[in-house]
């Protein structure tokens, strides 16, 4: 869990932001979102290589 400094003088709407910046940069909405349902290996394993693929397929058009 991030640890967010709040000042005397800070409003709870900026802690609140400075909070949701943490979480989000520490990655721990997107494992939330990973675990809400159960995915098969056969699937996972699917979906890296899909995404593989579109990692190399994007360097490629880069290089041209």
């Amino acid at each position: 869990m991030p640890r967010i400094e709040i000042r005397k003088d800070e409003s709870l709407e900026k802690a609140l932001k400075k909070f949701k910046m943490g979480v989000r940069r520490e990655g721990i909405i997107d494992e939330m979102k990973k675990r809400e349902f159960y995915e098969k290996p056969s699937e996972r394993r699917r979906k890296e290589l899909s995404k593989a693929k579109r990692r190399e397929q994007r360097r490629k058009t880069e290089e041209e």
